[in-house]
């Protein structure tokens, strides 16, 4: 065979490298499916205010986050930064953002939660949609000062993402997600405005109703 003698022997080494790789990258898979659904859980625990049901799935959320770095970054740094990987990764900080936005706690960092910058900050312009359903959630019952401080919150996201002006292919595809939180922010804008409205054209009722009644029973009495 002369020159391609080797041939056999190059073939079964790069059968033995792809084997390796599609196994890292079947178990990536099936850790990012795992990491999507705890996140998931997470986020519907906290809007159901079932803080350690929540807390259990960011706990669960933050394993496989580690465990999806520690197998891939080294051998596969493609793998972990794979699409399938990074979006997963987002959920959970869009998770942990959220719970601790609802909470008033100081927001954890990036390198707390041991996820990259670009999948922190899609993960938190998706916790700006979150709080627009916790404000719609409390504006249920009427307007209130937290629905007035989640908005808040809203603005300030919005106010740092606005400023992060670099290519898609940097950010992983940030401007969309920056004029998402902008129209989910105004429309929960208007939701507020028209909820104290309705409040104060509530209260206004009601007072004038009082005093009508006050009126006619001091007619009554003095008839």
């Amino acid at each position: 065979m002369g020159k391609i003698d080797n041939l056999q022997d190059i073939a079964e080494f790069a059968r033995q490298v792809l084997d390796a790789r599609t196994q890292a990258r079947e178990q990536a898979l099936s850790q990012a499916r795992r990491l999507t659904r705890h996140s998931a859980h997470a986020i519907r625990a906290i809007h159901r205010n079932e803080s350690s049901t929540a807390q259990e799935n960011l706990d669960e959320a933050r394993k496989l986050t580690e465990s999806l770095r520690n197998d891939l970054i080294d051998d596969y740094p493609d793998l972990y930064f794979a699409g399938y990987s990074q979006d997963a990764i987002k959920e959970f900080a869009e998770a942990s953002l959220t719970r601790a936005l609802v909470a008033d706690e100081i927001l954890p960092t990036p390198e707390e939660l041991g996820v990259e910058y670009a999948a922190y900050l899609k993960g938190l312009a998706e916790a700006a949609g979150e709080l627009r359903r916790r404000c719609l959630d409390i504006l249920r019952q009427g307007y209130s000062e937290e629905a007035e401080r989640l908005l808040g919150c809203m603005d300030e996201i919005y106010g740092v993402l606005v400023t992060m002006d670099y290519p898609d292919a940097v950010t992983s595809g940030l401007r969309r997600q920056t004029d998402m939180v902008r129209g989910v922010t105004e429309r929960t804008r208007g939701d507020l405005t028209t909820s104290l409205r309705e409040q104060k054209l509530q209260a206004t009722l009601e007072e004038t109703i009082a005093a009508l009644n006050d009126h006619d029973q001091g007619r009554n009495e003095n008839d």
